[in-house]
């Protein structure tokens, strides 16, 4: 079984060395009694009273804190823990009063019982405050808190009046002359009780060590043993004597606990809590855990932490409040600079992203103003850098400080392009920070434009999969391929030599252009990369360099839409025949197979290509179709399954084909 914790005031050592300073009382009252030689007598009634009034005064204050304590917290604990102290002073105080000489010439019955009467009755609140009281209960003992004090300030002064009125009752009397046993049977309840209450502490305290809760248990358990040893009787012999030291080490360790605490918390708001019901734990850690939520609150508004709020709700002495604002502070600064160096990171991660240059602006200045405030961007316009009504020239790099604004330029390859001007900031490393924010959106307005220029350039000359392969992963433009399963479609345009023998070079450019126009989103919009365009012909890859799923389908789909909107152009451009020459008309040719993909040609040209027995025979297939229509192989056939509405050209012998090829004319894909 794993060890029990042990709370650091109950570790073996200590609560051996703790068990010591308990027992050694003990030891030395036993000695006392068994050795009457040692026991002698020593009769000094000034000694006697002032010792006694100092620790009953003692006992009254720490009885008020406790009772203040639970006042402020509503706890039923802390309430029976000052009625411990207030009992125990008020009958202490009584029993000084009745020493002889002070009120009375020799003193009364009241001066011998009436401590062990005192201990009694605060061995009974003890008890009660050790108890576990659930919140009905405590509720019921914080209702009665008014009766109950009156109640034991009422017996108190009873008690006071009956033992010091002379000829009143017989505790006014003189004292008894020997030992008597009632008074010792009437003692051992309270030392039980006390030694029950010392327990229940400890177990309270082995769940929640505390130095004040290790404080009380030694006071109940010190109380306990001034009990036993009032049971003697042998007034004014050492073992009477050390009844009295024994009273006064008990209250005087409380007190002296309460003030190491304070002194180290620099309050006393908080001095009690540890001993506390669980019910109140809970609510004062609720209370804590709303402070610091306010707190965080605070910081996150980069407002002032209100300390003096938290002061009058928390107790919290003027140092403690000044520490608090020097924190708040500095968690406010440290804030601000996480937030400012996010916001770096937000316009870093943008040069990325590849946004419209406006748009891109747009969202870095969204993202800055939450860090710098009221941030502008003016770009570079006629040659003028104005911000509103101001205009700003740079010398060099260096920033303009105008007002409580300062701008800083933006440059794009060493040219001013632009200005950022942020409000002027409260320290040095501010204007580090905002420097570091030009930089920084100069970089991004950098990269957008010159991403801008390739995107357009590489997206004009190559298919989308390619240009966005190649932009995510320079290294893929490296010579070399894999050998991959692709279907190639091919497609030229039947009639194009006549046509361009009859007509203009400007009316070839224009009638390619209108096809192409045509076919090209055809293919891109089901997957296709077109690789390459031969004068009237082009060549279109499905499933290279892009993963596709169902590549021959989506083959033949956009064959099929190459067909009809190359129809739909040819009818629209019926009128641009010259001497009744017809437009060319595309004739498509699909194949499914394996093909070596990749990029192909020298380290100072290459292009993104596929080759092998799949896209030749594509080409031958092509060939042999009739303008308008679209040959499939027997592979993609069988790839389409269901839906393909074909017409058998039977085995076909191909060029550079050994064996009969069969082909099909696709005429519809459901």
């Amino acid at each position: 079984m794993p060890t029990p914790y042990l709370p650091p005031a109950t570790q073996p050592v200590r609560g051996v060395v703790w068990g010591i300073h308990l027992v050694l009382p003990l030891l030395g009252l036993w000695v006392l009694l068994a050795q009457p030689l040692f026991n002698v007598m020593w009769h000094h009634n000034l000694s006697h009273f002032w010792m006694i009034i100092t620790v009953a005064g003692i006992n009254v204050v720490l009885g008020v804190m406790i009772s203040e304590a639970s006042r402020r917290r509503q706890d039923a604990r802390l309430f029976l823990v000052s009625m411990v102290f207030l009992s125990s002073a008020g009958f202490f105080f009584m029993h000084g009063l009745a020493t002889p000489q002070i009120i009375l010439p020799i003193g009364s019955l009241g001066f011998d019982v009436g401590q062990q009467v005192g201990l009694s009755v605060a061995a009974a609140f003890a008890f009660a405050s050790a108890l576990p009281l659930g919140e009905a209960a405590a509720r019921k003992v914080l209702d009665a808190q008014h009766f109950i004090r009156a109640t034991l300030f009422g017996f108190m002064v009873l008690w006071g009046v009956t033992s010091l009125v002379p000829g009143l009752t017989r505790l006014s009397e003189p004292p008894l002359a020997s030992p008597v046993d009632w008074l010792v049977w009437m003692s051992v309840p309270g030392v039980l009780l006390y030694g029950a209450a010392s327990v229940m502490m400890f177990l309270l305290h082995r769940k929640r060590p505390s130095a004040m809760l290790i404080s009380l248990i030694t006071a109940y358990a010190l109380l306990a043993e001034a009990m036993v040893a009032g049971m003697s009787q042998l007034n004014w012999h050492l073992s009477w004597w050390e009844w009295h030291l024994l009273l006064t080490l008990a209250f005087v360790f409380v007190a002296y606990s309460a003030y190491l605490q304070f002194r180290r918390e620099g309050s006393s708001a908080g001095l009690f809590d540890s001993v506390t019901l669980a019910a109140t734990v809970r609510r004062i850690q609720q209370d804590y855990d709303k402070a610091l939520e306010e707190l965080v609150e605070h910081v996150r508004r980069g407002e002032p932490l209100a300390a003096a709020r938290l002061s009058d709700k928390f107790r919290l002495n003027e140092s403690q409040v000044a520490v608090l604002d020097r924190a708040g502070e500095a968690l406010a600064s440290e804030r601000e600079l996480s937030g400012r160096l996010a916001a770096l990171v937000a316009v870093s991660a943008q040069t990325r992203v590849g946004l419209p240059e406006d748009q891109l602006l747009a969202t870095a200045l969204d993202r800055v103003r939450q860090a710098y405030g009221d941030v502008k961007i003016g770009l570079v316009a006629e040659g003028r850098t104005e911000i509103g009504s101001r205009e700003y020239d740079f010398a060099g790099n260096q920033p303009v400080k105008r007002d409580n604004l300062l701008a800083f330029p933006l440059t794009v390859k060493g040219h001013l392009a632009g200005v950022l001007e942020v409000p002027v900031g409260r320290t040095r490393q501010d204007e580090a920070l905002a420097a570091t924010l030009a930089g920084q959106l100069s970089i991004s307005l950098e990269n957008a434009r010159l991403y801008q220029e390739l995107d357009t350039l590489f997206r004009q000359y190559m298919s989308p999969d390619v240009a966005n392969a190649l932009l995510a992963d320079p290294a893929q433009a490296a010579l070399g391929g894999e050998l991959k399963e692709l279907t190639a479609l091919f497609a030229d345009l039947k009639g194009f030599t006549t046509f361009s023998e009859k007509v203009t070079p400007g009316e070839i450019v224009e009638m390619l252009n209108r096809y192409h126009t045509a076919a090209v989103p055809c293919i891109l919009s089901n997957g296709g990369t077109i690789v390459q365009f031969v004068g009237d012909a082009l060549l279109a890859l499905f499933n290279a360099p892009a993963t596709q799923a169902g590549h021959a389908r989506a083959a033949c789909k956009a064959a099929l839409e190459m067909q009809r909107a190359a129809a739909e152009v040819a009818e629209e451009m019926a009128w641009k025949r010259v001497d009744d020459v017809p437009w060319p008309t595309f004739r498509v040719g699909v194949n499914t197979g394996p093909a070596l993909v990749g990029n192909i040609g020298s380290p100072e040209l290459r292009g993104f290509n596929a080759m092998g027995d799949c896209v030749n025979v594509a080409a031958r297939l092509e060939g042999i179709a009739e303008p308008g229509t679209v040959v499939i192989g027997e592979t993609t056939l069988r790839q389409l399954g269901r839906g393909a509405s074909v017409n058998p050209l039977g085995p076909l012998n191909l060029k550079g084909k050994e064996e009969p090829v069969n082909a099909y004319v696709l005429t519809d894909l459901q």
